[in-house]
């Protein structure tokens, strides 16, 4: 069993909304909402308010993704604005296990992401304290890139080290989905996929439908 989560970096921010009932309608209860700050990646996206309006909108799980410098300046007004998930890179903090544990202590669920150079091992000393990691296969920053097929790789030993613990951990994955290529992801292991431009350079709904169907 997988969840489809599709990416609004690449949706139409003048309907918002639409674009969000639109995914519903597909059969999505799963956001991923791309944060970035010009810093840790070479973009800026949005912010707190558009978590904050989002939750507002809607009853999907807001997964939101902080592609940001130092997140733990900024955990408590993610939190305070509706966020669900809370992704943070263990590449932009130096204790990524104490930005994890501020993060359960405002009540929102904790994941870690690591860059495509980067080992999933990192992970591990602080695997029993993740709801999720997050596997990105595409650099961050940026929409539309293609996958990198050595992510894969990350997968299998992430799994085995979950089950050997006996935990519950999400495994997500995020860059270059396409209709080719999430069987593969969900068979391998994903849980959670992140499917951006491939769903919304068309008919959200329908993409969407054919995303759930194919994996």
């Amino acid at each position: 069993m997988y969840t489809l989560a599709p990416s609004i970096l690449t949706a139409d921010f003048a309907n918002l909304q639409s674009e969000i009932e639109k995914l519903k309608a597909g059969g999505v209860d799963f956001l991923h909402v791309d944060v970035m700050d010009g810093l840790f990646v070479p973009n800026i996206s949005i912010g707190i308010p558009v978590v904050k309006a989002l939750s507002k909108i809607t009853d999907m799980t807001l997964d939101v993704h902080l592609m940001i410098d130092r997140p733990e300046r900024y955990i408590k007004q993610f939190a305070e604005a509706g966020s669900d998930y809370l992704t943070i890179h263990c590449e932009a903090t130096e204790d990524p296990a104490e930005v994890v544990k501020l993060i359960k202590a405002h009540g929102v669920k904790a994941a870690v992401s690591v860059k495509p150079a980067t080992p999933i091992e990192t992970v591990f000393p602080y695997l029993d304290l993740l709801d999720m990691v997050l596997i990105m296969s595409v650099e961050p920053g940026f929409g539309g890139q293609s996958f990198i097929e050595s992510c894969f790789e990350k997968i299998a030993p992430l799994k085995k080290e979950i089950e050997r613990r006996g935990l519950n951990t999400l495994i997500e994955i995020d860059g270059g989905v396409k209709k080719d290529n999430i069987k593969r992801i969900v068979d391998e292991g994903c849980n959670v996929v992140v499917v951006g431009s491939a769903i919304f350079n068309g008919d959200p709904t329908e993409l969407a439908k054919e995303f759930i169907k194919l994996a």
